[in-house]
């Protein structure tokens, strides 16, 4: 089967250990696999140490040529080595992989909210130079960047990124794992929820800031094919392999169910 997984940033900060083992696991078990991280968090404060504001439209990062060029230090290279190396560690090859890698994560600037700077959205992938890399037993694990038609990197959303590339790859199973067990009401997780529940939760206050933005990502993949979307918590043992297996492991999100009409 072939899975993208989404590695919340917060999970970076942590040991990885236990959660690389499920990565290397799922590949012996003969998925594809392509990996996906963010860093928001030590992106910030790295942007911090270097006295460099770090301002936000609509839940998306302003992102300046010095902002964008702190992105691959941190993004490409620290967290994406740090990724990739404990996959490796763990028994199963991998390989950090950045845009500017075979063209191999397209992307434009974002138009809308106006004003951002460098910050994309993902346009394309080159299938080809994955599976090359799939069919040589390794596993792509790549930073949230994409290169435009104009040679310059642009910072993606993590989640949104991985959505187009799980449309992209016609992957069958789409996994954001996160620093909280799933979608939560309250204290509970909610094991299943439809796509096109979101705007009832939002007015609920059921889910809120960057939940929003997987939900919004999870219903873009589902709707485009993707077989199946999971969130589940990073720190649950076992919960990744538990998630990619189809066991009940965090929230499934679904897409809606048609009406027949007699």
């Amino acid at each position: 089967m072939r899975m993208v997984i989404k590695f919340a940033g917060a999970l970076l900060e942590q040991p990885l250990e236990a959660i690389a083992q499920q990565v290397a696991d799922l590949v012996h078990q003969g998925h594809e696999l392509l990996v996906i991280h963010g860093g928001g968090r030590t992106f910030t404060a790295t942007l911090a140490r270097l006295g460099i504001e770090s301002r936000f439209v609509a839940g998306l990062r302003v992102t300046g040529r010095e902002t964008r060029d702190v992105a691959v230090m941190v993004l490409g290279g620290l967290l994406n080595t740090r990724l990739a190396a404990a996959i490796s560690a763990a028994g199963q090859s991998a390989i950090g992989v950045t845009a500017g890698d075979a063209g191999c994560l397209r992307a434009r600037p974002l138009l809308t909210p106006p004003a951002l700077g460098f910050v994309g959205e993902l346009t394309g992938v080159n299938a080809p130079f994955f599976q090359s890399l799939w069919n040589a037993g390794l596993v792509p694990v790549a930073a949230c960047l994409g290169l435009g038609d104009d040679g310059e990197l642009y910072n993606i959303n993590a989640d949104q990124m991985a959505a187009a590339a799980a449309e992209y790859l016609s992957a069958e199973r789409l996994i954001y794992l996160t620093d909280v067990a799933g979608v939560l009401d309250g204290a509970n997780v909610l094991e299943t929820i439809e796509c096109d529940q979101l705007e009832a939760l939002v007015a609920a206050g059921t889910v809120s800031g960057g939940m929003v933005l997987k939900l919004e990502a999870s219903r873009r993949a589902l709707l485009a094919g993707v077989g199946e979307v999971r969130i589940v918590g990073g720190e649950i043992p076992g919960g990744l392999f538990a998630a990619a297996s189809g066991q009940n492991a965090g929230t499934r999100v679904v897409a809606p169910v048609p009406v027949r009409r007699t």
